[in-house]
């Protein structure tokens, strides 16, 4: 391997990412570079019970050739010890440095994308005065991206959700035609970009049951779904729909399209997370530097136990390579 690697952060130090990298490691070693930033002791005790190999390195560049034999950790310390499954306040500050410490890596080409572990939103928020809903909006801000696009994706479905964390009854308030438009542009511009699919076929979710039935359960699609999909069939995308959620979900529909626009979280996230739970993969679209994510959270009811499914992890890590292969950053 000669390639850049993949920057990985640890995430909630009590959480789970600590296991699943040295399990993505043992499984990763040889087909792909990455190195985890991460508390160095807090690994080697972890790596001593698993019996896995970790190797402290100085910088990117010898994550590469440390690969192979053991995981390459970026020494990056916690001040206060670690109790698995029990979130501590006084280590977010250096979560939340661990974090930023891999975009300006990703950002400077000492890394080729960034993959980030689960993160505790309530205790960044206690001990690090965090005001974003995740790691999503974070690293939006940091990039100065303004509306970012979460993209889940599994070997079954891509989906992306036009509104993402906010309750229901908000939902018809906030959609509208301009970030509808907004999010399928940055979503196809990247399918070409970062998924390597030239001429992407998109499906797009009406809002209502039936896609509004012709306005019979709902006007939304009529009064701007509708238009906007026309404005950009007419630049020439590849756009079916406003479509009954109910029906296009389905093998055969989804044998139609590469990705589909879903109006809301759940519409986009019941299927996929049905479709295939252990693999799912989160990616932010419309940032300058990669990002993936495992499609889970922090699991303390089974930190230590050794039971924790890489499996997310893994694709994450895959998919992370994969777009900087098409973005041409390895």
């Amino acid at each position: 391997m000669t390639q850049k690697p993949v920057a990985l952060t640890l995430g909630e130090p009590a959480g789970i990412g600590g296991e699943i990298s040295l399990k993505a490691w043992k499984v990763l070693r040889h087909e792909l570079p990455f190195f985890l930033i991460a508390d160095a002791n807090y690994l080697r005790s972890l790596a001593a019970q698993s019996g896995q190999p970790i190797k402290v390195i100085a910088n990117p560049a010898e994550a590469t050739s440390v690969m192979p034999d053991a995981l390459p950790v970026l020494d990056h310390p916690l001040p206060s010890p670690v109790a698995g499954g029990m979130p501590n306040a006084k280590n977010a500050a250096e979560v939340v440095a661990m974090i930023k410490r891999a975009v300006v890596l990703t950002q400077s080409g000492q890394a080729c994308a960034l993959t980030t572990n689960p993160i505790h939103k309530k205790a960044l928020q206690d001990g690090a005065g965090f005001a974003f809903p995740g790691h999503t909006e974070y690293l939006a801000s940091l990039a100065n991206i303004t509306r970012p696009i979460m993209m889940l994706s599994a070997p079954e479905l891509r989906v992306v959700p036009v509104t993402i964390h906010i309750p229901i009854s908000k939902v018809p308030k906030i959609l509208d035609a301009t970030l509808l438009e907004q999010t399928i542009r940055v979503t196809h511009k990247a399918m070409i970009a970062d998924l390597g699919i030239n001429t992407p076929r998109i499906a797009v979710a009406g809002l209502n049951p039936h896609a509004g039935e012709e306005g019979a359960m709902g006007n939304e699609e009529i009064d701007f779904i509708t238009p906007t999909l026309e404005k950009l069939r007419a630049e020439g995308m590849n756009l079916a729909g406003p479509m009954s959620a109910d029906t296009m979900f389905h093998a055969s529909a989804r044998s139609r399209y590469d990705l589909a626009i879903c109006m809301y979280h759940d519409q986009a996230l019941i299927p996929i997370k049905t479709l295939n739970f252990s693999a799912g993969v989160n990616t932010t679209l419309g940032l300058p530097f990669i990002r993936t994510s495992p499609d889970h959270g922090t699991a303390f009811d089974i930190v230590g136990q050794n039971i924790a499914d890489p499996l997310s992890l893994i694709e994450a890590l895959r998919t992370a390579n994969d777009m900087a292969k098409h973005r041409g950053t390895i």
